[in-house]
């Protein structure tokens, strides 16, 4: 897997690279295939913004996240592809729980 990190303004430091790829390891627990992984770091004004996208088998996850210090934006996107992963994962147990509800009344 090749993860493509694109910054705006500012420098890529090797604890940022180091950073990213620790937290879209987390990611690995949910044992699907990520397919070519991008995350844009951006300098704003007000701080920072993180946005990644991420193509699976499953459907493809997108996530953005501004905050004041990198490293929390970065864990941000991070926990948000973590509940969108977690819900294209489940999605087929939600519809057939949904439908034995509908059949029992």
């Amino acid at each position: 897997m090749t993860l493509n990190i694109t910054s705006k303004q500012m420098e890529i430091t090797p604890a940022i690279r180091a950073h990213v790829e620790d937290r879209l390891a987390k990611l690995g627990k949910w044992q699907t295939q990520l397919i070519n992984p991008h995350f844009i770091l951006n300098k704003i004004p007000k701080g920072f913004s993180v946005e990644a996208s991420i193509g699976t088998p499953l459907g493809d996850l997108f996530a953005k996240a501004e905050s004041d210090d990198m490293y929390k934006a970065v864990n941000e996107v991070e926990e948000k592809l973590e509940r969108q992963l977690n819900k294209l994962q489940h999605k087929g147990e939600a519809r057939r729980a949904d439908e034995r509800l509908k059949d029992s009344f």
